[in-house]
């Protein structure tokens, strides 16, 4: 929990108005949603489609104390306490600036086009062995949610790690200039928002942007095996370079990999005698363990220690997790997000698993990818192999080029190849008739195709 002053934070804001007479009035927490509104709150008012400032009096019955204000100060609320600023966005990011260097804990950024929450939840399992640790909260990690973030943590905190996503250039630069990290990590570069930003290259660009808050001898963390951030790094003066991957060129890669139904097994060059277990599939994930490791090592967290803590970590929701489906069978449950290079690498993992009964394989529409999604959608058949799947469900208006380009291509026969579109129970009845026990199944999409609807009709109970 937080404790500032009233008086505090209008110093800190440059109050525009006279605040002297609330000023030992004590904030514990800060939000700007009035139905999440807590007792000792300040509220702020933010601009968008709706002007937050209408429901001052909904705050302040939710237990709002004070509130940032640049409406006309006559209709604030009389008696109240607010502290007057141009904008109320920019004061809410400049409070967290203030809040963050009082508490002045080691700040690592993650961003990246998937497997930003997973890395998160590493970095948070490794850096909790030794120190206080506040991370990122669902995905609150845009302009208004990682100010919110740092305004959450307690006063106690040693290391927060601080989730940054996107949808367009310039949004990382302007949280990394709020946040300042001791340690940045990019995850990878994927096709995520290539419908904003163009080009895998621009989306490099954009990632890039973590380091422009940065100060000299912070540690930047990324996958060595990415030209376009090595061709980015080389430009990069002050900041220390450490890379992951499976290569030998990285500074830290695995020696061998075992894949699991609900663990992976993997040694690395920095600990050969050592067997490292985390609780999820995927040599994609082993890279985000990789992040989270030397992570831990910059703050120097001992890496068996480490091995010990990722062995526990608690992943978030719906990201690669299993769940029991109907009739003895297991989904593969990854239904939050999706980008074409994410998709092919859990496909390409979940085909390499052992099973007694049949592999389904169920892909919805991934969003944002633009000009380019039929040729990226088309570009998932690499990973899709008919010796290792049995049969393939396609969901939403993009998957129909996939559908047709595995079918031209003949490798899969019709039978099993499935297309869907619209309403969705046809194909949850479909399958609730094909899954027996020992089957598996994958479920993949972006969120907002909501194949999550799928997972839950099919789950068991």
């Amino acid at each position: 929990m937080i404790s500032l002053m009233v008086g505090e934070i209008a110093k800190a804001l440059g109050s525009l108005n006279d605040t002297s007479k609330w000023d030992d009035v004590e904030i514990t927490a800060v939000g700007f949603d009035t139905r999440k509104m807590v007792s000792g709150s300040l509220f702020v008012p933010l601009i968008g489609e709706n002007d937050g400032h209408k429901f001052i009096q909904n705050a302040i019955d939710n237990g709002a104390k004070a509130a940032l204000w640049s409406a006309p100060l006559e209709d604030a609320p009389a008696d109240f306490p607010v502290i007057l600023v141009e904008d109320t966005l920019l004061a809410l990011q400049e409070l967290a600036q203030y809040y963050l260097k009082k508490v002045a804990p080691k700040v690592v950024g993650i961003t990246g086009s998937n497997g930003k929450t997973t890395t998160k939840d590493m970095t948070d399992a490794v850096m909790s062995s030794r120190y206080r640790v506040y991370k990122t909260q669902g995905n609150f990690n845009n302009q208004i949610g990682l100010p919110i973030t740092i305004l959450s943590m307690p006063v106690d905190t040693e290391v927060v790690i601080l989730e940054m996503g996107m949808s367009d250039k310039g949004e990382i630069e302007v949280l990394s200039h709020i946040a300042e990290p001791d340690i940045a990590i990019i995850t990878m570069i994927g096709e995520s928002h290539i419908e904003f930003l163009g080009s895998r290259a621009n989306i490099a660009d954009a990632k890039m942007e973590i380091t422009s808050g940065m100060k000299e001898q912070s540690l930047l963390i990324y996958p060595g095996e990415e030209e376009l951030l090595e061709e980015r790094a080389e430009f990069l003066k002050g900041i220390q370079l450490k890379t992951f991957g499976t290569k030998e060129s990285n500074d830290i890669y695995p020696l061998q990999i075992t894949n699991q139904m609900r663990e992976t097994s993997f040694i690395t060059n920095l600990a050969p005698s050592i067997e490292v277990k985390i609780p999820v599939l995927g040599t994609y994930n082993v890279n985000n363990a990789l992040a989270a490791l030397t992570a831990g090592m910059a703050l120097d967290i001992p890496i068996a220690e480490s091995f010990e803590s990722l062995a526990q970590f608690q992943l978030t929701k719906n990201r690669t997790e299993w769940d029991e489906g109907i009739n003895g069978s297991m989904i593969l449950n990854d239904s939050y997000n999706a980008n074409p290079t994410a998709m092919k690498l859990v496909i390409e993992n979940f085909s390499q698993l052992e099973s007694n009964g049949k592999k389904y394989v169920v892909l919805g529409d991934m969003l944002e990818l633009g000009d380019l999604s039929e040729e990226l959608h088309v570009s998932v058949k690499e990973a899709l192999d008919p010796a290792k799947v049995d049969e393939v469900y396609l969901y939403g208006a993009e998957m129909k080029a996939l559908q047709e380009a595995l079918l031209n291509e003949g490798r899969f026969s019709q039978e099993s190849i499935h297309y869907f579109i619209g309403d969705k129970q046809p194909l949850i009845e479909e399958i609730k008739q094909k899954l027996k026990e020992n089957d598996y199944i994958l479920i993949k999409s972006s969120f907002g195709t909501d194949l999550l609807s799928v997972v839950e009709a099919l789950k068991l109970g």
